[in-house]
């Protein structure tokens, strides 16, 4: 299975926050045997994020999105995969009910606005997400699957946890899983390193590559298999 991850959110894009649900996500989804060719990361903006999906949806089989789901008006993912995946949107009640209680819940008062988070691609799986008040979604069409996540990293990780990984897991029919192992090195440059294991460098299973650092040179070993075993 092949998954692209698109982070949506200006704020990435003007170096205000650093992205580490990429990371994060990425390396959840290596430990199951998921295939990630791309990540990438675009500003609050309709058209922009509409291209995005519709180009990774062209290139892997799940697209799964972080950011862009609150109540706020430059939160536009609802909108976009909609948009991308040729939908309208739906008044799900039962998504507003969660969003009430867990303002209930937080002794909060629930504005006007956060009634449009209730709001989800016709036809998509909501997903629950019991530490925040954005619902999620899945949207599965003939080309692919769009899964959408909020941003918060505290709510990203429960989503994905609980709900993401065995959802990808029951679809890919298996426990295939990608280990990685990383040799470090010193004393001795990349180039150094690539005349004596060039010949390493050419497999396919595992893969290994290069990464220089100041005084250092690591070696990754990239392998995957059914079982860890």
């Amino acid at each position: 299975m092949n998954v692209e991850i698109l982070s949506i959110g200006t704020e990435l894009l003007l170096g205000e926050i650093v992205d580490t649900n990429s990371a994060y996500i990425a390396r959840q989804l290596r430990d199951i045997g998921v295939n990630i060719f791309y990540l990438t990361t675009v500003g609050d903006n309709l058209e922009r994020i509409a291209g995005a999906i519709r180009a990774s949806l062209a290139r892997a089989d799940v697209v799964l999105t972080t950011g862009g789901l609150g109540p706020t008006v430059d939160d536009v993912t609802r909108q976009v995969v909609a948009q991308a995946t040729q939908r309208d949107l739906e008044f799900r009640p039962e998504l507003l009910d969660q969003i009430a209680e867990r303002f209930r819940q937080s002794g909060s008062q629930m504005s006007e606005n956060n009634r449009i988070q209730a709001y989800i691609p016709a036809g998509s799986i909501p997903v629950h997400n019991r530490l925040g008040t954005a619902p999620c979604f899945i949207v599965e069409t003939e080309q692919g699957t769009v899964i959408s996540l909020p941003g918060v990293p505290r709510e990203m990780k429960d989503i994905l946890e609980t709900t993401i990984i065995p959802y990808l897991r029951e679809r890919m029919g298996g426990m295939g899983i990608i280990k990685a192992l990383v040799l470090r090195t010193a004393g001795i440059g990349e180039s150094q390193i690539d005349a004596r294991i060039a010949d390493l460098m050419t497999w396919t299973n595992p893969t290994i590559g290069l990464a220089a650092h100041t005084g250092q040179t690591d070696i990754r070993i990239t392998a995957r298999a059914d079982t860890e075993a």
